[in-house]
């Protein structure tokens, strides 16, 4: 297998907290763990910062080869900030809003046709919030119950706000249910694309993943986790809808990693991303990875997110399968494995042992992705 000595990637980071700043530096960790692993050495670059994208070179090598990366990232940090504006209750009504449509466009129905799992996670934070708006509504009855007289309802009323505000939602912030309101209030913009700065962002990084394609490269590596693979299908139709030609010529690997496409693609109104999936099944030059995982809750295992767009005529993406438990030691996988957040965030954190499959070597090992859809990292080249 010839090696990588350069490699452009485009990494479409999932709903989380955090700019490119932070994804530098996880990535970075990540990759100083990964080196430790496989015995070989890895050094990122102060990021650079553009409107829509951070970039950073990474520098791996060992005897007998040597890879540079180039990795953009496209972190929507600014969207999730926008989304978490406001008073919290005016993010809770707009969470229930969000959850309304959801149920509304058939996206429910379809979670727990497909995936139950993906499903009772939708449900997890409404029921959450509900809980806490019950448990506050019962304080404020108490008087009620005592048969006290109606004046004595001013200070349950103001108990059980104070109960709601300072007791039960900094519990639930522990579930980060807030911020899962405000994944559901993106889901519904990625499917309906009704919202201006939304439509105006995936423009722009459609602009800025057209320049990072346009530097030579052995391989292109386009990486998202999570909701950033319903990010990245907009962008890679947009070019592929405006350019038809862009990926001539060029290895391109699309990797979706814990995919959420079709947290989004199952609304009815989400005709344009599904149009957009098939655009990339349909591309000849891209091979489609889609990796999965048994005990991640938070993506649609074992399902062929292409044929359930619409496009059962069109090649699927390849699923692959790895094991998070393969990649942490015993203490570190029993420490996580009952928080589903932190095991979806496993495709891209750095490893404890060797494993099929590496982050770090996906986007800047020597080896392409390619080894990685067919038998998986076993050693590196020379060993």
């Amino acid at each position: 297998m010839t090696l990588i000595s350069k490699r452009v990637v485009l990494h479409f980071p999932g709903f989380e907290p955090l700019d490119g700043r932070a994804h530098w530096s996880r990535y970075a960790r990540s990759a100083k763990q990964s080196a430790a692993v496989w015995k070989f050495s890895a050094l990122a670059s102060e990021p650079e910062y553009g409107s829509d994208s951070t970039s950073f070179k990474v520098q791996t090598s060992s005897d007998g080869w040597e890879t540079s990366s180039h990795i953009h990232v496209f972190d929507h940090n600014a969207l999730v900030e926008g989304l978490r504006t406001g008073s919290r209750a005016a993010q809770i009504r707009a969470g229930f809003w969000s959850a309304f449509q959801v149920i509304a466009y058939g996206g429910v129905a379809g979670y727990f046709s497909h995936a139950w799992r993906f499903g009772l996670f939708f449900v997890f934070p409404f029921l959450m919030m509900i809980l806490g708006f019950s448990l506050s509504a019962t304080i404020a009855v108490i008087p009620i119950g005592m048969e006290l007289p109606g004046f004595h309802l001013l200070w349950s009323a103001a108990l059980a706000l104070c109960f709601f505000g300072f007791v039960f939602l900094p519990f639930a912030e522990r579930f980060y249910t807030l911020h899962l309101f405000a994944d559901w209030h993106m889901a519904v913009a990625l499917a309906r694309m009704n919202k201006p700065e939304f439509n105006q962002w995936l423009d722009r990084c459609a602009t800025a993943a057209r320049a990072a394609l346009s530097e030579p490269a052995d391989e292109y590596v386009i990486s998202s986790h999570s909701m950033g693979s319903s990010v990245a299908a907009h962008v890679i139709g947009i070019l592929l809808e405006r350019h038809a030609g862009v990926f001539a010529g060029k290895r391109v690997i699309f990797a979706t990693l814990g995919s959420a496409i079709l947290q989004c693609a199952l609304l009815r109104p989400a005709q344009l991303l599904r149009s957009r999936v098939g655009l990339i099944a349909r591309c000849d030059t891209v091979e489609w990875l889609d990796v999965q995982c048994l005990t991640d809750a938070i993506h649609f295992y074992k399902v062929p997110v292409v044929a359930v767009c619409g496009h059962g005529d069109a090649r699927p993406a390849k699923m692959v399968f790895i094991r998070v438990k393969q990649m942490l030691t015993v203490e570190h996988y029993r420490k996580i494995k009952k928080d589903f957040l932190r095991v979806h965030r496993q495709y891209v954190l750095g490893p404890d042992l060797r494993a099929p499959f590496d982050f770090t070597l996906l986007t800047a090992g020597p080896r392409s992705g390619s080894v990685f859809a067919g038998s998986g990292y076993n050693k590196m080249p020379g060993m």
